[in-house]
């Protein structure tokens, strides 16, 4: 299947968000500048243009984003990203094919571009993402140990997939995942909710931008 075309919801403020029956947040973890790092994740044209890119959800999503990249920035936190490369063959891309297609493959070069509002600078690190979690076939882990970094800030898209699988994988590698709930977006608000509330009570700690700032200075 490919992508579907995505209509437009709000996004979840998650002080708000009822984490469901029973379900209570496991962790007080607190963002450390000293010790996190910025993980934008697959923010290329090619994934939001399932989007109305000029949709609130959209707009207000890179909004935060660029906010929680310049206040990393200014702090001298690392800031990564990831993105899908336009070539890939069959046997590097393996199962993805038989849930997404093709994806990227053979796709214009500039539709696998980073959205012109988060263009990287060049000092900054793109990770090549051959899977679902950043961690899978990249340095992440490593270059975060260079950094003497053991928190990673996730923002960007999907979050029920692509940022709940990197969120997952930290905690199995003992990095402390921060999910940005209003940072990120999802092909629905229910996917988008459902990723909140696992990372919530399994692997790591949700909040909003505005928490996520203070955290990282006013």
């Amino acid at each position: 299947m490919a992508i579907p075309k995505i209509t437009s919801y709000p996004l979840p403020q998650w002080g708000r968000t009822r984490l469901g029956e029973g379900a209570k947040p496991k962790v007080d973890w607190v963002i450390d500048p000293s010790r996190a790092a910025l993980l934008i994740h697959d923010m290329q044209d090619y994934f939001l243009s399932f989007y109305d890119v000029d949709a609130p959800l959209v707009r207000s999503m890179i909004a935060h984003i660029t906010g929680l990249r310049a206040k990393c920035r200014a702090l001298e936190v690392p800031v990564f990203y990831t993105a899908q490369p336009t070539r890939q063959s069959l046997k590097a891309r393996a199962l993805l094919t038989d849930i997404w297609g093709p994806g990227l493959t053979n796709i214009a070069p500039e539709a696998a571009r980073i959205v012109p509002e988060l263009t990287p600078s060049p000092e900054e690190n793109v990770l090549t993402k051959w899977r679902y979690s950043a961690f899978a076939k990249t340095d992440l882990k490593k270059r975060l140990a260079a950094a003497g970094r053991d928190q990673l800030i996730l923002c960007g898209v999907y979050a029920s997939i692509g940022c709940l699988a990197t969120s997952l994988d930290a905690f199995m590698l003992d990095v402390k995942s921060f999910l940005i709930a209003d940072a990120t977006a999802d092909f629905n608000l229910a996917d988008h909710e459902m990723a909140l509330r696992y990372v919530e009570t399994r692997c790591g700690r949700v909040l909003n931008t505005a928490e996520a700032c203070r955290y990282l200075g006013q």
